[in-house]
């Protein structure tokens, strides 16, 4: 296989680094998944007859591939067979309609589909709408995957590929319309690998048990990282707590990655002290801002292995790290940008100094290619400072203090503009989560007569409690124009695949329900 294999920094393509691995360590486990086990050298043939029957299938370089099935080890075969033969992957959400998949598909141009019978009757009757054949639509499982790879060299492809190629495009979790292709290339997964391996020690020794979904940028960056440094992965083909704390006891992972949502579910399980946690080096967090309280209680309950969380996007440029065990008074923020990150806060296209309140952007040598097929789009999330660089807009609004810390106060678009004045939802939720019955909460914007939206909040509760009585509890601790319009109970609150509150969908139940505009 013929490769720029190394850029000017001397970064290696992660497919090479599999290779290296299965050359020297042909007898260790590679990936593992309920039914089945991997070792370095079987993986590595299993991923050359991929890459060939591709190749023989009429994929062609640069080519896309769309996957669409729950978690399991052939899953992550196909990616790798897919990256092998030198063509793009593309990640598709089981949790999506049937049509807004079809819609990504279209969008994406992929040349096949692979999906797993559960999904294969939908994806069948729309593939004129995804512009495929449906001899291009393989149903996907361990055994079909056999046959699709039957009488395929295990020998490696002959393709050049160069880091600047694309290595996958992820779709955002849009709530209208089609959502936006995110292309990272073959540099920015290598990268973004190196990076992680080495500031966290990660080796050929690292175990991680993968829960969360294949489709999603949370669970690719742990996923390569630890395959491109030798490591062993241990896929949970869907999380439940029970299910993760059992594996977690048996399996030994030493480093893993959760979202938020699951870090509260397994300390609410009503036997979690009595598991034993203790092989973790490293505990990790992200997609979604993890409050100081949660934060506090992992730190006291489940020591093992620390706790760092991560502030990014799957776009890139924007990354900060809290390595929450070392800095118990930093608890209330998302960290401070590495070295290599160029974090600002703006206000429009001016820089904000220290200590004021705007939107961060940022730039890093990780950042996407662009939004697949949307110039404008791209354009729209770029800022470029005075000398042309472009930075990546988050859409979030923040600070940073005297110590270099991002405080994050809300997203943009979801900022409550009360009588004028901006409330921060996050300021809110904090508060109120320190109530002992709220288990979760989310606030959101309503009408309001008087002050033209106001704050309302979205609790899940562990008793009966009068939601009343949280109301005046949190307006007590609140300042006058952050005061709580309404509690509405929730049995739970909507998230998508990797546990981000769905606010918008929050806003559409409570204007539903709870309709009539607030005083």
């Amino acid at each position: 296989m013929m490769m720029k294999a190394i850029d000017g920094e001397g970064t290696l393509d992660i497919d090479l680094r599999l290779r290296k691995t299965a050359l020297s360590s042909p007898d260790r486990t590679a990936i593992a998944d309920t039914y089945r086990s991997v070792t370095w050298g079987e993986l590595d043939r299993r991923v050359n007859r991929i890459a060939q029957a591709l190749l023989t299938r009429g994929v062609a370089f640069q080519d896309k591939v769309a996957l669409l099935a729950p978690n399991s080890a052939a899953y992550v075969e196909l990616m790798l067979g897919i990256l092998r033969a030198g063509a793009c992957v593309v990640p598709l959400s089981t949790y999506t309609s049937a049509s807004t998949c079809a819609s990504m598909v279209r969008d994406s141009g992929a040349r096949l589909l692979f999906v797993a019978n559960d999904y294969a009757a939908d994806a069948l009757a729309l593939a004129d709408e995804m512009r495929l054949c449906t001899s291009d639509i393989v149903r996907f499982d361990d055994a079909a995957l056999d046959g699709f790879i039957e009488g395929a060299p295990d020998t490696p492809p002959p393709v050049s590929m160069s880091l600047d190629h694309g290595f996958n495009l992820i779709y955002s979790s849009g709530t209208t319309g089609t959502p936006k292709g995110i292309l990272q290339s073959r540099g920015f997964r290598a990268r973004e690998a190196e990076v992680i391996e080495n500031r966290y020690a990660l080796n050929e020794q690292t175990r991680t048990i993968i829960s969360t979904p294949l489709c999603s940028n949370t669970t690719l960056f742990l996923l390569f990282t630890v395959l491109a440094c030798g490591g062993t992965v241990k896929v949970m083909e869907k999380f439940d707590a029970t299910g993760w704390l059992t594996l977690a006891q048996t399996w030994r992972p030493t480093d893993v990655i959760l979202v938020p949502v699951q870090y509260t579910r397994l300390l609410r399980h009503p036997d979690f002290s009595r598991f034993d946690l203790s092989s973790l080096r490293n505990k990790f967090s992200t997609s979604a801002p993890l409050s100081a309280v949660i934060k506090r209680d992992i730190l006291t309950r489940w020591p093992a292995g620390g706790l760092t969380e991560f502030y990014g996007m799957t776009e890139g440029g924007v990354t900060c790290e809290l390595r929450a065990h070392e800095r118990l008074d930093k608890l209330d923020t998302v960290g401070i940008p590495p070295a290599y990150v160029d974090l600002r806060v703006i206000d429009d296209d001016k820089v904000l100094p220290q200590g004021q309140v705007g939107e961060i952007v940022g730039r890093s040598p990780s950042m996407m290619s662009g939004y697949h097929n949307r110039e404008q789009a791209t354009l729209d999330a770029s800022w470029f400072d005075g000398e042309g660089r472009r930075f990546q807009r988050s859409g979030d609004i923040g600070w940073i203090d005297e110590d270099g810390f991002v405080h994050l106060l809300d997203r943009k678009k979801d900022v409550i503009i009360s009588g004028g004045f901006n409330v921060y939802a996050s300021d809110l939720e904090n508060v109120i989560l320190q109530h002992r019955e709220v288990v979760d909460v989310a606030v959101v914007a309503a009408p309001s007569i008087s002050w033209g939206e106001t704050p309302v909040a979205c609790v899940v509760l562990s008793s009966d409690v009068d939601p009343e009585i949280i109301q005046q509890w949190a307006n007590e601790k609140l300042g006058k124009v952050q005061r709580i319009a309404k509690v509405v109970v929730f049995d739970e609150l909507p998230r998508n695949p990797i546990g981000k509150v769905l606010k918008r969908e929050l806003r559409e139940r409570i204007a539903e329900n709870h309709g009539e505009t607030l005083a």
